[in-house]
C-alpha cells in the first residue's frame, strides 16, 4: 500500500462511482419499494456487497434490479452521496476528474454524472466503465492513478496488490478492521489532497 504521507495530487486519484459518489443503495430500496413492491428493506440490512448473499429477496429479484440501476440512473432517481457534489465542484471546476467504474457502459452514469454536475464542462469527467472491478487496477495503472476512493474491500486488495493506494469510502457493507485508509464523507476526501 502507498501510505498518505503527503497530500495527495488531484491528478494521481480517481474514483469509482457506486457507493462511492452515487448513493446507489439507497436507489436500490428506492426501485425494490417502488417497482418490485418490495417494502421490507433498509440500507443496514445491506451488509454484504454482494447483495443476493445478505438480502431476503430472489437472487433473480436483485439481478433485476440492478439492471434497472445500470441501465437507467437517471429514471431510477439515483441520487448523488451527501457532500459529493459539492466536493466534485470544488475539484472539477479545476482539475480534470477520472472516475472508474465495474458498469457494463459509461454512457448512462456519464449522463447522470452531467446531471448532477450541470455545471462542470463534460470533458472534465472521464468515466471509464471496466465492466467488471477486476479490470479496474489495470486501468488505473494505464492511468497513472496513485490512488483510488473505492467501496468495494476486494476490489481495494487487488488493487494494493498492483501499488495502488486504496482509500476505503465507508459503507456498511465494508465494515470491519481492514488495512486500507478509510474515509466517511467527501470533505475527508477533499481534506486529504493539494489544491492549490
Amino acid at each position: 500500500m502507498i501510505p498518505l504521507s503527503r497530500p495527495i495530487s488531484p491528478s494521481e486519484i480517481a474514483f469509482d462511482i457506486d457507493g462511492v459518489v452515487a448513493d446507489t443503495m439507497e436507489a436500490f430500496l428506492g426501485v425494490a419499494r417502488n417497482e418490485f413492491g418490495i417494502d421490507h428493506l433498509r440500507k443496514d440490512h445491506i451488509t454484504s456487497y454482494w447483495l443476493e448473499d445478505c438480502l431476503p429477496i430472489p437472487a433473480g429479484t436483485v439481478k433485476a434490479i440492478i439492471g434497472r440501476l445500470v441501465d437507467d440512473p437517471l429514471g431510477t432517481s439515483l441520487r448523488p452521496i451527501c457532500g459529493a457534489v459539492e466536493a466534485l465542484l470544488s475539484l472539477a471546476s479545476r482539475f480534470p476528474v477520472t472516475f472508474v467504474t465495474a458498469r457494463p457502459d459509461d454512457m448512462p452514469i456519464t449522463m447522470w454524472l452531467h446531471s448532477i454536475l450541470p455545471e462542470i464542462p463534460h470533458d472534465r469527467l472521464t468515466v471509464i466503465a471496466t465492466g467488471g472491478h477486476a479490470l479496474k487496477a489495470e486501468v488505473l495503472k494505464g492511468l497513472g492513478a496513485a490512488y483510488f476512493v473505492e467501496d468495494h474491500l476486494e476490489t481495494c486488495e487487488a488493487l494494493c496488490e498492483q501499488g495502488i493506494g486504496a482509500i476505503v469510502f465507508d459503507q456498511p457493507w465494508n465494515r470491519g478492521r481492514t488495512p486500507y485508509v478509510r474515509v466517511n464523507s467527501w470533505p475527508e476526501i477533499i481534506g486529504m489532497m493539494d489544491l492549490s
